[in-house]
């Protein structure tokens, strides 16, 4: 039997099942005004005469074919609206269940259709207040509401109505409906088109009368904000087994990408595929397929995530045996389908679950169980999605604590079928290679990706001294919006710059000099930071986590264990930072900075600040005790305000440890002016990456303190500079202000912090406006025809 009619014959059963044993009536949870869970439940019923908020969901199903949607006549037996024409589907949440299962498991038991979680679109969320029957029946209701897009209408004949709530099903055409809802029409459930539920026609409608030319030219102007560059790299100094390993570990990275792309969204693969295949039939396919293999989404780094392509651009599935059988027809073509809106979770958890569900499952774990949830390397799934997915009915949902519907994954299990693939490359690259570094860190990261266990393979990272240099695996937490917890795949990988990185080993040596004299309490210094090894490398390939702006260095792992044990590594990334001081910091000094101070921007300041950014990752705080005596650490008490505040302090932090060096005639004193001009440069690049991402957000926090403070000023002629009598204390001020909220784990400071100064102020918006007006690139595109050709051998 096919799974889909064993899953059809599985959900029957359990519901006749639940049905013969359920007395009671079917309990809802109590919410408060806001949407918020009370903690309690009640019969449906009672929610009903108390008029108490409580949760739904409504599942439209449009066919784009004939611009249709698919509406269901209540029966008569039903106690609101008996015998009106309604949504396709719709249904009350059960206390304790989650919204995208119970509007799967709805479409099932009214339509009898059965839908993978991919075919449904979030669109908004609809309170419905309203009194009906006499005042007997208060509805005050949070729906969720999807949307499925077919592309032709279901037959009708395909359907299996639930009699007891349905009566009939029909499609109207969406204009027609939108008119009788306008008009009030007694026969239909009535919504206001003028309110909320205009949503949902104005998301329709616009997605369909976009025109091709149009999004052309929108996708262009967003494709021009990168400058395509191709980066470079000498290969001289690698052996021929180096090379041999090369190839390898360029193949392991490109499945990087292909995690990496499943965590930011689950169908995410399908839309990547499936604009690839379709990209060389039209001139709008092509540029969509381009934009995206900039920002790996659908979503656009560069614009505060707003979507560039729609479910309606998406990936088209069949489905043979979703319904009953109809002859002649093949079965459903439905969209894969995304939210406009970026999810915060990405996906590492849930999509329906919010924050105060997680800390209820949390809380409700034991301690070492506690820490799994929290860890880096897993994500968090629910026991009764895998009941419909996997027809585990003993996984059904339950509000209990000792049976809680959510559940932790090990990335090892999640991502098995394509890490065992990149363990096998690194392995086999690592017996290629005479490094004995490279060699010991490549097998144990291999064994990293098949045990789940991290910590080995970081400190082999650590201890890499190779000239073929190479970081892969899970490291950073920006994609987690909600958290800050999980990390995503990524890799780099390059040749090492040997006298570089020689003439850099004074910055990691001195980090403990620069923790003790932090503009921080004493309370807070760590008396045990260790000396940060420092590398610089040619790029020759990135994958995984390097959508939209690309980094010029990065400071690992992020492992608070390890970084207590035994501190940080930071690679700086010379040819990107060299191309990015070039096509993008350049142009920016010429024409917001001051004409006087422009000539102060140069190369050696942006490189040396990039450098100090990295080592102060390194330094201030990371494990910290609370005010009540409890050991935690600054990722867990900031949550997804860390990231953002961690940026800002590196850079800050990095702006006062140049100074102090200077001070202490580690560099010369003529740096002191050219290091504050172009941090100031600087700062118009990062900002343009937007306020959603962590780097923009924490450059925007800076510069608008340290306007505020005047640190900065704005001449008449739209230029800025530098006050240098102000802006060696400000610098202070904001680094210690930022080092003493995270050592003191102050989450409400950070947000106060964030929310006055985390803004698109109006000095800002002049700077950007005149650097879009000439096109200045806001970042770069790298190509990597190296690698390309060590693929196909030709090196």
């Amino acid at each position: 039997m096919c799974f889909l009619a064993f899953l059809h014959k599985l959900l029957t059963l359990v519901k006749k099942t639940m049905a013969a044993e359920v007395i009671e009536e079917e309990r809802l949870d109590v919410l408060t005004r806001t949407g918020q869970k009370t903690g309690i439940s009640k019969p449906r019923g009672d929610i009903h005469r108390d008029g108490d908020y409580h949760r739904a969901v409504h599942v439209w199903i449009f066919s784009e074919g004939t611009q249709e949607l698919l509406l269901q006549q209540r029966a008569e037996s039903k106690d609101s609206w008996p015998g009106l024409w309604d949504v396709s589907s719709a249904g009350h949440i059960s206390a304790g269940d989650s919204s995208l299962v119970t509007a799967r498991r709805e479409l099932h038991e009214e339509l009898g259709i059965i839908l993978p979680k991919d075919a449904l679109e979030p669109l908004f969320v609809f309170l419905q207040e309203c009194v009906i029957n006499d005042g007997n029946f208060i509805n005050n209701e949070y729906n969720d509401v999807y949307l499925v897009t077919t592309l032709d209408p279901i037959p009708l004949e395909a359907f299996t109505l639930q009699e007891s709530e349905v009566s009939a099903i029909k499609y109207i055409s969406l204009e027609e409906y939108r008119s009788l809802l306008a008009k009030e029409d007694p026969q239909y459930v009535p919504y206001d088109v003028n309110d909320q539920y205009g949503q949902l026609f104005e998301i329709i409608s616009k997605r369909y009368k976009q025109k091709a030319e149009a999004r052309s030219l929108t996708l262009q102007k967003q494709l021009n904000h990168y400058a395509r560059i191709s980066l470079k790299a000498e290969l001289k100094g690698l052996s021929d087994s180096d090379k041999e390993a090369l190839k390898l570990l360029i193949k392991a990275a490109k499945i990087m990408d292909e995690i990496f792309c499943l965590q930011v969204w689950y169908s995410n693969p399908s839309l990547r595929d499936w604009l690839e295949q379709n990209a060389d039939e039209s001139q709008l396919n092509k540029l969509k397929w381009m934009y995206y293999l900039i920002n790996k989404s659908p979503w656009s780094c560069l614009d505060e995530n707003e979507s560039f392509l729609t479910t309606a651009d998406s990936a088209v599935k069949i489905l043979s045996e979703a319904t009953k059988p109809v002859a002649g027809w093949k079965g459903i073509k439905y969209r894969t389908a995304f939210p406009t809106s970026k999810p915060p979770g990405a996906n590492f958890y849930p999509p329906d679950m919010d924050k105060m569900e997680f800390e209820l499952w949390k809380k409700s774990l034991p301690e070492d169980k506690r820490k799994e949830a929290i860890g880096f390397f897993n994500v968090i799934k629910r026991k009764s999605e895998a009941m419909l997915d996997k027809s585990l009915s003993q996984s059904t949902p339950s509000s209990t604590s000792d049976t809680h519907d959510l559940y932790v994954v090990p990335y090892s299990e999640e991502y098995s079928s394509f890490l065992l693939r990149a363990a096998d490359l690194l392995d086999k690259a690592g017996d290629l290679t005479n490094s004995s570094s490279l060699k010991k860190f490549l097998h144990s990261k291999a064994e990293a990706f098949l045990s789940n266990e991290y910590y080995d393979s970081d400190i082999a990272w650590m201890e890499l001294d190779s000239k073929l240099d190479i970081t892969i695996g899970p490291y950073e937490t920006y994609e987690d919006a909600l958290f800050g917890y999980k990390a995503t795949f990524e890799a780099f990988i390059g040749i090492k710059d040997d006298e570089a990185t020689a003439q850099l080993k004074l910055f990691g040596d001195n980090l403990q000099v620069l923790e003790k004299n932090l503009p921080m309490d004493d309370i807070y210094k760590s008396g045990d930071v260790i000396a940060a090894p420092i590398r610089v490398i040619q790029l020759v390939y990135n994958s995984g986590d390097v959508k939209g702006p690309q980094t010029i260095a990065f400071n690992l792992p992020n492992d608070e264990r390890i970084v207590k044990d035994r501190g940080t590594s930071m690679v700086i990334l010379k040819n990107v930072s060299d191309a990015k001081f070039k096509l993008i910091l350049q142009p920016i000094a010429d024409v917001c900075i001051a004409k006087e101070q422009r000539e102060l921007v140069d190369f050696e300041s942006f490189f040396t600040h990039t450098i100090c950014h990295e080592c102060c990752h390194g330094i201030g705080p990371h494990t910290i005790t609370l005010p009540n005596g409890q050991k935690s650490t600054v990722r867990l008490e900031l949550q997804e305000l860390h990231s953002s505040l961690e940026e800002a302090k590196a850079d800050i932090v990095g702006l006062w440890a140049i100074n102090f060096l200077i001070n202490k005639d580690f560099f010369p004193k003529t740096l002191v002016k050219s290091m504050y001009v172009s941090f100031l440069a600087g700062c118009f690049r990062s900002v343009r990456f937007g306020l959603e991402e962590a780097h923009g957000k924490g450059q925007a926090l800076q510069f608008n303190y340290l306007f505020d403070k005047g640190a900065f000023v704005l001449h008449p002629d739209g230029t800025f500079s530098v006050d240098f009598d102000k802006v060696e204390g400000v610098v202070e001020t904001l680094s210690r202000e930022i080092l003493t909220l995270q050592a003191q784990g102050d989450k409400r400071a950070a947000q106060t912090l964030l929310s006055k100064y985390c803004l698109m102020t109006q000095p800002l918006k002049c700077a950007l406006e005149k650097l879009e007006r000439i096109q200045v690139p806001v970042d770069i595109a790298p190509d990597f025809p190296i690698a390309d050709q060590i693929l196909l051998n030709n090196l």
